[in-house]
């Protein structure tokens, strides 16, 4: 059984649900994810209300994250230097306030300021609760753990679309009220969070050179490299072109092309909670390299369907990937991390996956200017295979803990 960090008490992985501490973290991993999810359904009655363009419409998302790409390293090292809590309290409460204000304030530059302060509230939360779980945890329970959140982190974004869409049937301005939610979870962090903090007493540029040779390791590059190409497949391939294909091949209305891809948020969910029992048989590097085969078999089965229907089977494979390849990344990138450097290097990651967002759907488009559609896929058959063989140069088939830093 593996001890966590810091001298807390371990926890037998099967009673992890009702462990407090991962409670709390749960709460905050669904505001991580609230700021998107809850508000694109609200998009076509918010642009018919305020009289603006779709490209202009999504200037509130655009605000939103632009935030996280400097302040997140920024938020990060401060988590390193002063604590989780200190920082990770204030990110909710201008979360929340900044966030509601969009329900008071119906002019798009006013928006957009909001936003921009919910962005900045939201830059550090999303990497802090996996630095938590890394902090609190080690290893089958942090494996579990990173598990358990990721499935929470599934099912709330099945779960946002439904009740922001349902909230923006009353008005376009409801959903801007779920940020709220960031203010009990806030004072919940604060009463019943009970977490190893670092300590780092020692001069900040003796901090900043360690964590540079802490992300200079070939395992730590690794697995950045991996995330950006996993996020490459994801908002590049999935979620652009796959609805696409659908479409192309089968004339499918959107609300079928959006249960369809829903269901890879059910797979990742149920194979993210099996990652504990999965963890015992084999290494994270392991089931990242079966996640990129399983993605790459889903690409192929994609061009071959014969219905809309029998598109479910390559989605749910899709999902089972997902759940297999991300908190195993998490869980490689929290043991690489050194406690005090880990919110740095876990913010530095936040930044790789917003680079893959980024360069998905502008390399793929590249792709499919020349090569059409059967192109995009083909491309990311290929990509997948290259993600294998970057995992078997760049981690070994067991990762073990740093020595803390001096």
């Amino acid at each position: 059984m593996s001890q966590p960090n810091s001298g807390f008490p371990s926890t037998q992985s099967q009673s992890l649900w009702n462990d407090r501490n991962l409670l709390v973290i749960f709460s905050v991993t669904l505001i991580a994810i609230q700021g998107v999810a809850s508000l694109t359904p609200a998009f076509p009655k918010m642009a018919q209300s305020l009289n603006i363009s779709p490209s202009d419409i999504g200037l509130l998302i655009t605000f939103f994250t632009l935030p996280g790409v400097v302040l997140s390293p920024i938020l990060g090292i401060m988590a390193d230097r002063y604590g989780r809590k200190k920082i990770l309290i204030p990110s909710l409460v201008l979360y929340g306030i900044a966030g509601t204000a969009c329900f008071f304030w119906h002019q798009l530059h006013l928006l957009l300021i909001f936003r921009f302060f919910q962005g900045v509230g939201a830059a550090a939360i999303g990497a802090l609760n996996i630095t938590l779980i890394g902090d609190l945890y080690a290893g089958r329970d942090r494996a579990t753990a990173m598990g358990y959140n990721a499935s929470v982190l599934s099912i709330g974004t099945a779960a946002y679309p439904i009740i922001g869409g349902a909230m923006a049937s009353i008005g376009w301005y409801y959903p801007f009220l779920l940020p709220l939610l960031a203010l009990p979870v806030a004072i919940f962090v604060l009463i019943h969070l009970k977490n190893p903090e670092p300590k780092s007493t020692g001069k900040l540029s003796t901090y900043l050179l360690s964590t540079w040779k802490s992300v200079a390791n070939k395992a730590v590059l690794g697995v950045f490299t991996v995330s950006v190409g996993t996020f490459i497949l994801l908002y590049g391939v999935f979620l652009v072109y796959f609805p696409l294909l659908m479409d192309q091949l089968f004339h499918a209305p959107p609300f079928v092309i959006g249960l369809v891809i829903s269901t890879a948020s059910i797979s990742t969910a149920i194979t993210a909670m099996q990652l504990g029992w999965l963890t015992a048989k084999f290494s994270e590097r392991s089931m990242i390299k079966m996640a990129f085969l399983f993605y790459a078999l889903t690409l192929i089965l994609m061009l071959f369907m014969q219905n809309i229907w029998a598109m479910l089977l390559p989605t749910i494979i899709f999902g089972i990937a997902q759940g297999l390849n991300m908190p195993s990344l998490q869980t490689l990138l929290t043991t690489l991390a050194p406690m005090d450097q880990r919110a740095a290097i876990l913010s530095l990651n936040g930044m790789v996956l917003r680079i893959g967002q980024t360069l998905g759907p502008f390399l793929m488009g590249l792709v499919y200017t020349v090569w059409q559609m059967n192109g995009v896929f083909i491309a990311g058959i290929a990509l997948s295979i290259a993600m294998i063989g970057v995992v078997s140069l760049t981690i070994a088939p067991r990762i073990l803990a740093p020595p803390p830093t001096e």
